[in-house]
């Protein structure tokens, strides 16, 4: 099964960026999707960003369109995010969760079912200040 670390998280000013990186081991991730979850504890999970490892194709929640960019290293069996022009209401633990899907493309329907299927990161933390 794979294992996946995150990194990268940290205290950030508004506008400022930083890059999540999702680190695998324990498998190839070739045909896994891996998903950005985000959760403020007492508030519900959300979903962030997804992609498929296979063909490269990504899913964003709306709130992150044009602001995130998810990519993958094959060779580095990574993943990263990166945050530009970040907002308070992005402050969260942000977690990678990691899922066999084949080698289908990412869609919106399976980046919701990942967290229900797959393996979980210990997650980042990532603060902005307003």
């Amino acid at each position: 099964q794979v294992q996946l670390v995150e990194s990268g998280g940290g205290l950030v000013q508004t506008g400022g960026s930083l890059r999540l990186s999702c680190a695998a081991s324990g498998a190839s991730l070739d045909y896994y999707g891996i998903g950005w979850f985000r959760q403020v504890p007492g508030k519900q999970r959300e979903e962030v960003s997804c992609i498929s490892i296979s063909d490269g194709s990504t899913y964003y929640t709306d709130s992150v369109k044009g602001r995130f960019t998810i990519s993958r290293d094959n060779a580095k069996n990574t993943v990263y995010l990166q945050m530009n022009r970040l907002k308070p209401e992005d402050t969260a633990i942000y977690y990678c969760v990691a899922s066999f899907i084949g080698g289908t493309s990412m869609t919106a329907t399976y980046c919701d079912d990942l967290p229900d299927f797959g393996s979980w990161g210990p997650g980042t933390q990532v603060t902005v200040s307003s």
